[in-house]
């Protein structure tokens, strides 16, 4: 409880300075305050704005899709919960105006401290022509201890439990975290012969298997055992949250773990910040004032949970190697026949603008979902192995019209302009004035 009671602590102690800081910058930019129109009142407004920004504490932000344009037409989007358990619930986004035969997909997002808003851009892309359902997790901080733990095995229950719920025909798509519960749930599924099967599931970034491809954070979690997370990061809640006394993995350590990965990146963000509130650059900064809003609306985890996923998933690696069990009962992914599966590896490419806490690939073993006997599908060849080799020299076709195109000059790198060019240019210019005149110019040395 230590380690939680400091935050806590701490917070507190700097709540005043961020309420003085708040004021302040909205002063130093009143329009009826002279000073205001200095240079120096809009370096320290913004050094106000950063400070009370970094400092605020941010609750669970909403979603925020009031309506989707559908053939062109605004139409009203209501949110409704259904499936509500201890640590979670399903959010479905009902649209006014909606066909009837609108495919169902149920979004599974990660419990992995950040909370279900950060896909609302997820969810407002499908939305105009799907009937979007979404997990939305529950702060384990904010849930009485008398309702019982929460781990690997009840994850895997709600999902299954969710399925049933919505029924068959639905699209699943789990991003990244909930790939191996919703990976187990199906197994279990086809293996009793569920009637309420889903038509196809699509996992995005999973650490299914964590040996091939390993980031930065699957080898931290193998460089520890498992004691050690036990001992440094799981803390128990303070009062007076109604979760008082309930072990957790605490947001703000997330938080802190993600900025920590590139701290370098999020320091020349914060400066771009100030620099854009100085300069007066709204849209710059409102696009990093609404990113960090959203990065630092973090949630605590459920210890049991947060536990077994780094023993089972990262350390141990039980679901690639077989060794899967749920509540007793082996997890064989080769008993999925039925259930299209469509794997996306979460890989980093450069011409991307990434998270400041993006890792590299995560990868995954497609064989731990085939069934045995099935051979793998040969790798892809990439398109400059397809394309026709160049001709050589003497098989070029210059007969029949059907010439090579003319080759492109090479470039000429440019020459420095030095002191004595620019004169030289000038006598040019002044002796092609004198042309008009009958006398030829004279030509230069």
């Amino acid at each position: 409880m230590l380690l939680y009671v400091l935050h806590e602590s701490q917070r507190a102690a700097l709540a005043p300075a961020r309420v003085l800081a708040d004021h302040a910058q909205h002063w130093l930019r009143n329009p009826y305050n002279p000073v205001s129109w200095t240079p120096a009142a809009r370096i320290w407004a913004a050094a106000c704005e950063v400070f009370e920004h970094a400092t605020r504490r941010y609750g669970k932000p909403p979603f925020g899709l009031e309506t989707v344009e559908i053939a062109g037409r605004e139409v009203a989007v209501e949110e409704e919960h259904l499936g509500v358990k201890t640590f979670g619930r399903l959010k479905r986004f009902r649209r006014a105006l909606a066909a009837a035969d609108d495919p169902r997909v149920l979004l599974v997002a990660p419990l992995s401290g950040h909370f279900a808003t950060l896909l609302r851009g997820t969810v407002a892309a499908l939305l105009p022509d799907h009937d979007v359902f979404i997990t939305d997790w529950r702060d384990a901080r904010m849930v009485p201890v008398f309702e019982g733990e929460f781990g690997l095995d009840d994850y895997i229950d709600y999902v299954i439990s969710w399925l049933r719920l919505l029924g068959p025909e639905t699209h699943v798509v789990a991003v990244c975290q909930p790939s191996v519960p919703v990976l187990a749930a199906l197994a279990l599924m086809e293996e009793d012969a569920d009637p309420a099967l889903p038509r196809s599931v699509t996992f995005m970034g999973g650490p299914i298997d964590t040996r091939i491809n390993p980031t930065v954070v699957n080898e931290f979690a193998k460089s520890r055992p498992l004691s050690w997370f036990e001992n440094h990061v799981i803390t128990v809640v303070p009062p007076p949250y109604p979760g008082m006394g309930r072990r957790v993995y605490p947001g703000f350590l997330q938080l802190a773990g993600f900025m920590a990965m590139n701290i370098g990146n999020h320091m020349v963000r914060h400066y771009d910040f100030f620099r854009h509130l100085v300069e007066g650059d709204g849209e710059s900064a409102e696009a990093t004032r609404a990113f960090y809003e959203e990065y630092r609306a973090v949630m605590d985890l459920p210890a049991r949970f947060y536990l077994e996923t780094i023993d089972r998933v990262f350390q141990r690696h039980l679901l690639p190697r077989g060794l899967l069990t749920h509540r007793g009962r082996k997890v064989d992914p080769a008993a999925i026949r039925r259930t299209p599966i469509m794997a996306i590896e979460g890989e980093a490419r450069r011409h991307l603008r990434r998270r400041p806490d993006a890792g590299g690939p995560r990868a995954r073993r497609q064989s731990a979902g085939r069934p045995q006997g099935l051979s793998a599908r040969p790798p892809r060849r990439p398109l400059r192995d397809l394309q026709r080799p160049p001709l050589a020299r003497g098989d070029r076709p210059a007969a029949q019209g059907l010439h090579p195109p003319p080759r492109r000059p090479r470039r000429q790198e440019a020459r420095p302009v030095t002191a004595g060019r620019r004169a030289r240019r000038r006598i040019r210019r002044r002796r092609g004035r004198r042309e008009p005149t009958g006398r030829p110019p004279r030509s230069g040395r």
